[in-house]
Parts: C-alpha cells; sequence; structure tokens
C-alpha cells in the first residue's frame, strides 16, 4: 500500500532467520494488531538466508495478506544487522518499527509505541522489556553487561539497547548505515544525527519463545565490545578524525621524550650504553610510532576533506525564494 501523501505512513521491518513456526503466526498477529490504524502500513519481511521452512511461511503470508507484505529472500545468511538495513532501505512509510521474528515482541505494543513518538514529538521510541522472559545467564546477563557499556560509553540513557522493537522516523533512521552488530547500538547512531533529548524509551511486553531457539549466547559479548569501539570512534572523531590520531600520536611523543630523558640523563652520566637499556629501546620505538600516528591523522583528514562532503543532518529549514538577490551597493 502506498502512503498516502500529508499523514504519517508505517512500515514494520522484521528480520527473521530459521524462525519455522514463528514467521506466519507474527505476521498473522501484526495485522491483527494493526488493521485498526488510521494510517497506511505495511510489513517488510527479510528472510536472512534461513534453512528451514520460514521462507514458505512467508510467502504464503504474503498470498493471504496480499500487498501489505513485502518479502525479501537473502541468498545465504547474513546477521541481523543486515537483514534489519535491508528492511529499512526498502521500507516506504514516513514512520519505521523494527521488531524481532521470534514472537517475542508483542505487535500490540506498536500503536502505543506510534502514540508515544507522535505526542512526544521524538525522532526514536526504544522499547524496554521491563519483565523480559529469558535465560538468565545466555541472555539477560550478557545484555546487562552489554547495555551498562553502551550506556557509559555513549552517554545515551537507554536501558534495553538490545530489544530489537523501535519506532523512528523515515527521515532520521535512513540518514544511518548499520553493519556488523550494529543493530545493537541504533540509539547510540540516532544520537549522531539528532539531539539525544529526542531518544524516548518505553516499557514493552516480552513474551517468552514456543517456538524455535535462540540466536544469542554469551560468544556475541566480544563482537558488541568490538562493535563499541566503531560506534565511539564515529560519534566523535567521524569528522575530524585528525584528533583522534593526533591526540594518540602526541601522547606517543610525550611518553618517549621522556623516557629518551631519563635514559640520556641518568643512564648516561653513569657510563652505561644507552642502546643496550630497555628505556632507551622503548623510546625510541614510541617516536617512530608516535610519528606514524601524526602521519596518519594528516592523510585521514586529508581523505575526509577530499571526499564528498558530509551534510550536516537538518531536521527543518525554511529559505526565502521570492526575494530578489542583490548585490550590495
Amino acid at each position: 500500500m502506498e502512503p498516502t501523501h500529508g499523514q504519517e505512513s508505517l512500515s514494520v521491518v522484521i528480520p527473521f532467520f530459521n524462525e519455522e513456526g514463528n514467521a506466519g503466526q507474527l505476521i498473522a498477529e501484526l495485522h491483527d494488531a494493526l488493521e485498526g490504524l488510521v494510517m497506511p502500513w505495511e510489513v517488510v519481511a527479510v528472510n536472512d538466508g534461513s534453512r528451514d521452512a520460514t521462507a514458505e511461511e512467508l510467502d504464503g503470508s504474503r498470498r493471504h495478506f496480499g500487498r501489505q507484505v513485502c518479502v525479501v529472500n537473502f541468498a545465504r545468511n547474513f546477521g541481523q544487522t543486515a537483514a534489519m538495513q535491508t528492511g529499512i532501505d526498502r521500507a516506504r512509510g514516513s514512520l519505521i518499527v523494527t521488531m524481532d521474528g521470534d514472537r517475542q515482541n508483542d505487535p500490540e505494543d506498536i500503536p502505543r509505541l506510534i502514540n508515544y513518538l507522535i505526542e512526544n514529538d521524538l525522532d526514536m521510541v526504544s522499547g524496554w522489556r521491563k519483565d523480559r522472559q529469558d535465560d538468565v545467564i545466555r541472555r539477560k546477563l550478557p545484555s546487562r553487561v552489554a547495555n551498562r557499556l553502551i550506556r557509559q560509553t555513549t552517554g545515551v540513557d537507554v536501558r534495553d539497547s538490545g530489544c530489537s522493537l523501535k519506532i523512528f522516523r523515515a527521515h532520521t533512521i535512513k540518514q544511518v548505515v548499520l553493519m556488523g552488530e550494529m543493530h545493537r547500538f541504533t540509539s547510540a547512531w540516532v544520537a549522531s544525527v539528532t539531539d539525544p533529548s529526542r531518544i524516548g524509551e518505553m516499557a514493552v511486553t516480552h513474551r517468552a519463545r514456543t517456538v524455535g531457539s535462540s540466536k544469542y549466547g554469551l560468544s556475541r559479548t566480544t563482537r558488541v565490545i568490538l562493535d563499541l569501539v566503531v560506534v565511539l570512534f564515529f560519534m566523535r572523531f567521524s569528522r575530524r578524525p585528525g584528533h583522534f590520531f593526533g591526540t594518540l600520536g602526541l601522547a606517543s611523543m610525550a611518553v618517549s621524550a621522556a623516557l629518551l630523558m631519563y635514559t640520556t640523563i641518568v643512564l648516561g652520566a653513569s657510563g652505561q650504553p644507552l642502546t643496550t637499556t630497555p628505556g632507551f629501546v622503548i623510546g625510541i620505538s614510541l617516536l617512530f610510532i608516535s610519528v606514524q600516528l601524526l602521519t596518519a591523522g594528516v592523510l585521514a583528514e586529508i581523505l575526509t576533506r577530499s571526499g564528498p562532503s558530509k551534510a550536516y543532518p537538518i531536521r527543518t529549514e525554511t529559505l526565502n525564494y521570492e526575494r530578489e538577490w542583490k548585490r550590495p551597493e
């Protein structure tokens, strides 16, 4: 269904991977939950290379519900973030909801998320699984650790970054590119293109999984930490990479100077050969490292400034095209 001009419209993006028994039922639940909406809506289901009957269930849902269901089938498994990004790219609604395909998110929460976003004039609302129905060791513990790391390092006060049930304004989320395991950091990425005060959080229902098995566990904690480093770099230094490399280079140079001065004054006075002392070797090594870091910073600045200009995100603007341009006298 094409969005109607002049009003809000909704796209629900759902990645699926081996969710036989869940895919068809979730689409049916969504249809029941959204049937009363006054706005046009669609479901964008992305099958992330499932090896079971997920594709068949999604195809059956499309035949049953018609054009409101869009199905994208990956050639192989690329991961939840890739599937979510693909769905967001294909979404046509002015509002975009993302959710998991395991039926643990409740579609009945979507109208509440829409109302909360619109009434509070927000760009994003993240779901908070206040009463989470998951295994403590395999799911709750890793999630708690990851959420604390994300809050402390990004400064975005969202208690449950791992909850896939979120709603965004399309013009905001479409400025973000998700890769790796970055779907966990959408609140941080959105905070890089809009003010953090325009990001809200709402308690949502979390249901126990009844069909299939979880794809998450402790092993993902390492990937979350690595992706967090990337997020921090892009949030703080994407437009000024020279500051990042330059700070490291100057710090390395300062330590190098201190070590070389110490070894030259203290050990040189005693007559010991400087080249055989650990302090001298480490100082020289740090000096070379500092030069490399400073050079990398300069090159990064050149690449950033010589590439296509990056427009800063703009919410609205009013331009007076009626006034005649006149050169000052």
